[in-house]
């Protein structure tokens, strides 16, 4: 599973909806739609700010990630993002490869 960054920002009709609902509820409806495409939330907070949400989640690949992140932003209620986040030897990896790369002008 890879992990990810969820920032989100609710907007209009979701502010609304989450003082209605109380926080508690929003984060068990944000849980449950990350878990209907086979990932689970690590944890969530509220904040205030440039963003409402912040979370960990895992999502079993990409495509998941971007099912969820699609759904939540069509809703127009939340603005949401997704970061995906790397492990120190996830950086190792990265950085042991010799990419080939020119330069503009160069």
């Amino acid at each position: 599973m890879s992990k990810y960054l969820v920032t989100g920002k609710y907007v209009g009709d979701g502010v609304k909806g989450l003082m209605e609902e109380g926080g508690s509820r929003r984060r068990d409806a944000a849980k449950a739609g990350i878990e209907s495409v086979g990932g689970s939330m690590e944890s969530f907070y509220y904040a205030f700010g440039d963003a409402d949400v912040y979370g960990i989640c895992d999502f079993p690949d990409d495509a998941s990630a971007t099912s969820f992140s699609l759904m939540v932003n069509a809703s127009g209620a939340v603005a949401l993002s997704l970061t995906p986040l790397m492990t120190a030897e996830d950086l190792d990896a990265a950085a042991a490869k010799t990419p080939s790369y020119r330069p503009p002008g160069g």
